[in-house]
């Protein structure tokens, strides 16, 4: 299951404890993309964030991976499933 995790702190928000979670991030995601959890990771330019995708076995897999994450207690998320587009069938589902 893939998902896309958008993650971003608030400016008013930031303080050193939270410094030190992001500065703790870069370690954490390597051994996500060593285990192959984590498939990417990019940085929103101009903002205190990311968007990184997921390759997980299932919600509680990717639930307990954001528990684990140095940002989770500071950090806001929103979370999307994703879907392979390789036919249109895999969206729209097959027709009669």
């Amino acid at each position: 299951m893939k998902f896309l995790v958008l993650w971003h702190f608030e400016p008013a928000a930031l303080n050193q404890e939270v410094v030190k979670a992001v500065l703790a991030q870069p370690k954490y995601a390597k051994r996500l993309e060593a285990e192959g959890k984590l498939e990417c990771r990019y940085h929103w330019i101009g903002k205190h964030g990311g968007a990184w995708i997921y390759n997980v076995s299932s919600n509680e897999e990717l639930d307990r991976l954001l528990a684990m994450s140095p940002v989770y207690n500071f950090a806001v998320y929103d979370v999307m499933a994703l879907a392979e587009m390789i036919e249109p069938g895999t969206v729209v589902g097959k027709s009669a």
